[in-house]
């Protein structure tokens, strides 16, 4: 299995930023997707921002332009880079990564935005 651990989370103000980190160890093989989910409070889970082995990046409409995903294939982690953060985007965040028909999740970790 993969192991999925999560760090960089935690209180910050409006318009601040976080960088949020999440390294992969275990059976890793060939992963294929990386990303970052969220669950608001009383909200369903949304995709973040996803980035494939070859680069290609996807982000939720909400963040565009305000967050940054990347991923460092060698050492098998994936970072969001969080700037002007808003009060709406407080959640529970978590990483996950796809690997042949498995897919992959973190513990979760809080981000919290407020004054």
């Amino acid at each position: 299995q993969v192991q999925l651990v999560e760090s960089g989370g935690g209180l910050v103000q409006p318009g601040g930023s976080l960088r949020l980190s999440c390294a992969a160890s275990g059976s890793i093989f060939s992963i294929n997707t990386m990303g970052w989910y969220r669950r608001a409070p009383g909200k369903q889970r949304e995709l973040v921002a996803a980035i494939t082995s070859g680069g290609s990046t996807n982000y939720a409409d909400s963040v565009k332009g305000r967050f940054t995903i990347s991923r460092d294939n060698a050492k098998n982690m994936v970072y969001l880079q969080m700037n002007t953060l808003k009060p709406e985007d407080t959640a529970v965040y978590y990483c996950s990564v796809t690997q042949s028909m498995y897919a992959y999740w973190g513990q979760g970790t809080q981000v919290t935005v407020s004054s």
